[in-house]
């Protein structure tokens, strides 16, 4: 993965993020208790055609772990803020899972800024998610993650990644070796805080609580691009349908068999749809006159039927037209990168 790991300052805390390429800007932002490593299958290629920026999140990777705001208004703000201070104006987003509700974020906070936004596996289609997410969020759920990233604890789970790998991987399908790698994570007191903050700020016992779907039709005028797989077991795979039906006009590829990371399972063909995607669809224009029409007319997506849905590795074919702005995940109030959140 080329691109060596930067850093800067941002209000007092350290910000990691790796830069790479030439050509238009393009943000990939990770999901939860993952960081900009996790780009580093396609991380390259797109680098040969844009000039790539994937930072580690506040709380993850080698950025700073602060106590402080990490839900996905003050994470939106955080990448505001690290575009300002590298000089890029407007940008394609990429957003991979809880990321992608960072992207959606963004993009209504600051649609000024977006040209174009695809969203990976994204958070805040609905309550679903995997079981383990809802038990981070209970009452003792801090001493429990302690003790289980402890080192004999956590040194026992990789002697048997490979025995539970095999057994179906703790119902994580094809990225159980993947997702408890990153487990591992947690074991660092700033990193396993972080991680309870975020997941306490976007979900509770009974499933996500961030949501998109009451804003989406403000996308009507982004162009959007939906890529999910059909073994998804973190969010459902069912929710990259939701975003296409909740985004008009959007775009959707479904990896057949891959799970919650579709730019592993399939990296030559996940950049070929970014490059297409970027190709073929005119960067949004932000209007203010048109986003005021469009917020008095308030007419969210409900009850669309499911769209068809393709699985084969082909080139992305659905239209989708050019220009502006969409939902979040939940309304978001100005706040600084400091007290940004993953």
């Amino acid at each position: 993965m080329s691109g060596e790991t930067q850093f800067i300052e941002v209000h007092g805390y350290r910000r990691a993020f790796r830069m790479a390429g030439t050509g238009p800007p393009l943000l990939l932002i990770h999901g939860i208790t993952d960081s900009s490593g996790t780009w580093a299958p396609v991380f390259d290629a797109l680098a040969e055609h844009y000039t790539v920026i994937a930072p580690d999140l506040l709380g993850h990777g080698q950025s700073d772990k602060p106590r402080g705001d990490y839900a996905v208004g003050a994470y939106a703000n955080g990448m505001r803020d690290l575009l300002s201070v590298l000089g890029i104006e407007r940008i394609t987003v990429v957003g991979h899972s809880l990321g992608g509700g960072v992207a959606m974020q963004f993009a209504y906070q600051f649609p000024e800024k977006v040209e174009r936004i695809v969203l990976v596996c994204p958070a805040g289609m609905g309550a679903g998610v995997h079981p383990a997410f809802r038990l981070a969020t209970l009452a003792g759920a801090g001493p429990a993650l302690m003790a289980i990233t402890s080192w004999p604890v956590r040194t026992a789970v990789t002697a048997v990644v490979p025995i539970v790998t095999a057994l179906g991987g703790l119902g994580l399908g094809p990225d159980a070796e993947y997702v408890l790698r990153l487990y591992g994570h947690l074991a660092e007191p700033g990193a396993r805080n972080a991680f309870l903050r975020t997941i306490r700020a976007a979900a509770d016992r009974r499933g996500q609580t961030i949501t998109m779907l009451d804003r989406g039709y403000l996308a009507a005028h982004l162009p959007t691009l939906v890529i999910g797989g059909t073994r998804d077991t973190v969010i459902p795979s069912g929710h990259a349908g939701r975003a296409h039906r909740a985004f008009p006009g959007s775009r959707i590829e479904i990896f057949a068999g891959a799970g919650h990371f579709p730019h592993h399972f399939d990296p030559d063909r996940f950049v070929k749809l970014i490059r297409a995607f970027i190709e073929e669809t005119d960067p949004a224009v932000f209007d203010p006159l048109r986003w005021q029409r469009t917020l008095r007319r308030g007419l969210p997506i409900v009850g669309l039927p499911s769209p068809a849905v393709s699985t084969e590795p082909a080139p992305v074919t659905t239209p989708a037209p050019p220009a502006a702005a969409l939902q979040a995940v939940q309304p978001a109030t100005a706040q600084t990168v400091g007290s940004e959140p993953a």
